[in-house]
């Protein structure tokens, strides 16, 4: 492409980060390269240098500096808008069966443990993946706006359009949403009512994504817990609320309540299960339910049932799912 550029901002990528938006539209053009255009100046909004992270607005105008035959090659078969990318048919509609909700804003998905919720090193199999077959005849691609860890099974929220995806990021920024989850921990959990405030960080050199206490410079993490049942000294079925959201973070913080949670041997090690016939060795985390506030002020509350691993474990220690339904109060 030979001379520079002005490209107004459409609406569709509204809200996006100007490094995914090179990376959806200039797809041949190389992350070293872009962050030197951006260092240098060459690459501006509104006539302004700016950084990677720097989210744009429609109706803004990006300068494009000119590039090279290899850098404005056309979109691949994957990463095209519009074009669905090739994933397991089988597993594609196993998972739009497990839509929960679905309005003209959000999609609420119950996903799935051992299903990663991004790409990553070694995930081939992931939901951001799976998104374009989610599209159920819209031309937009619906947007992830929060995560859940590979193994934690339950609510997902799903943006329908790009000024659903702000509304909801922005939800999630403002800690105005309420998220619940169930979890069964080895262990006596005192006190049974309590917050969490313990700063986390990702522990450095070849730990993988692991996270570890730090008090110096660990991020401010808060979770809100309660003991909807204790089975002796033993086992208890606990409802987390997180405030915060860290890596990790419930994992963590029920680790230092010296009480992992079943299954979760990255943190817990050999002592994060129980050998009994009847119980699964996945995690027993479930994001059982989520509050939002949506623009219009209406609330939309979505519950997604236990997923069989944990459903089996609930009738092996006797605990009665129904009987949690109001764990977690709001004024802890």
């Amino acid at each position: 492409m030979s001379g520079v550029q002005t490209i107004q901002i459409k609406s569709d990528d509204a809200d996006i980060r100007v490094d995914r938006w090179f990376k959806k539209h200039y797809p041949g053009l190389g992350h070293g390269r872009l962050e030197k255009l951006l260092r240098t100046g060459q690459v501006r909004v509104d006539g302004k240098r700016v950084k990677a992270n720097q989210r744009l607005e429609a109706g803004q105008y990006l300068r494009l500096p000119p590039l090279g035959e290899k850098e404005t090659s056309p979109p691949t078969a994957e990463s095209r808008p519009g074009k669905e990318s090739r994933i397991d048919e089988a597993l594609l509609e196993e998972m739009r069966e497990r839509i929960l909700f679905m309005d003209d804003d959000v999609i609420v998905l119950d996903k799935p443990a051992g299903i990663a919720t991004q790409g990553g090193t070694g995930q081939k199999v992931h939901v951001d993946g799976m998104l374009d077959g989610f599209r159920f005849g819209r031309s937009e691609r619906p947007k992830l706006v929060h995560r859940l860890d590979k193994d934690t099974s339950g609510i997902l929220l799903i943006a329908r359009s790009t000024p659903a995806a702000r509304w909801l990021t922005a939800a999630f920024r403002e800690k105005t949403t309420r998220k619940i989850y169930w979890a069964l921990v080895l262990g006596e959990v005192k006190p049974r009512v309590a917050r969490i405030d313990i700063p986390i960080s990702k522990l450095p050199g070849k730990a993988g994504e692991k996270m570890a206490v730090d008090y110096e410079t660990g991020q401010k993490a808060q979770t809100d817990y309660e003991v909807v049942e204790q089975l002796g000294k033993r086992v208890a079925w606990v409802a987390l609320s997180p405030i915060t959201g860290r890596t990790h973070q419930l994992r963590v913080h029920m680790m230092e309540r010296r009480a992992p949670i079943l299954g979760d041997g990255k943190y817990g090690g050999p002592e994060a299960f129980l050998v009994a016939e009847g119980l699964s060795r996945k995690l027993h985390l479930h994001a059982r339910e989520i509050e939002v506030k949506r623009p219009n002020g209406k609330l939309l509350k979505v519950t997604a049932p236990l997923p069989e691993h944990m459903m089996k474990a609930w009738d092996f220690f006797g605990f009665d799912p129904e009987g949690g339904a109001d764990a977690l109060r709001e004024d802890i």
